[in-house]
């Protein structure tokens, strides 16, 4: 998993509450278990019409903000059925970052485990982040994992809170294998000595 520290993108403006998990990525594209190639899914019945043809007024789908890097949104955002396939899609569209209110719970939990930083904020802070992110091309925001902040385009700073494992984990690309691994040398101490004491066990 790529490492998240700093972070300076065009942010995004999706004004709804309720964003569910099929619609950041509908049923039919859980068929795959690569994280690759859904990008192209993210929001699909939002940016495509029947025949496949992408709708200009969907945000994603304007100049502005095809290169979204940051997502602003609604109240109770990744609500709905669990699937990681959601947050792979943004990952795969090249979103790192989701600002809301709030977050449903799985879904806020996937994200730190695929690299993505879901933030927290009060409403009025992420009202006047969205107003930013209506801005287009001139929205761009940066984004500092190590001091928990948000400069937004005029200068002003966001300060958010974010738990000190999970940040850790994300500034140093960690992911539950990676954690894992990271303990692979006592794994293997352990392992040796149990060949030794109870060797029934390893056939």
């Amino acid at each position: 998993m790529d490492k998240f520290t700093q972070l300076t993108g065009v942010a995004a403006p999706l004004d709804m509450m309720n964003v569910d998990t099929d619609m950041i990525i509908p049923k039919q594209y859980l068929k795959t278990i690569k994280r690759t190639g859904l990008g192209t899914a993210l929001f699909a019945e939002m940016r495509y019409d029947d025949a496949g043809k992408e709708k200009d007024d969907f945000v994603l789908n304007q100049p502005a903000w095809r290169g979204a890097q940051v997502l602003v949104s609604g109240d109770y955002f990744g609500c709905g059925s669990s699937r990681e396939h959601a947050p792979w899609a943004l990952l795969d569209f090249g979103i790192r970052c989701v600002i809301a209110p709030s977050f449903a719970d799985i879904f806020f939990n996937n994200c730190f485990k695929n690299g993505i930083l879901p933030i927290t904020l009060p409403k009025a802070d992420v009202d006047a982040l969205m107003d930013d992110a209506r801005n287009g091309a001139n929205a761009t925001m940066t984004v500092d994992l190590e001091s928990q902040t948000i400069t937004r385009p005029d200068g002003g700073v966001v300060s958010f809170d974010v738990e000190p494992f999970r940040k850790h984990c994300l500034l140093e690309g960690l992911d539950d294998i990676g954690l894992t691994m990271k303990k692979a040398e006592a794994i293997g101490s352990y392992e040796g000595r149990q060949r030794l004491e109870q060797p029934w066990l390893w056939g």
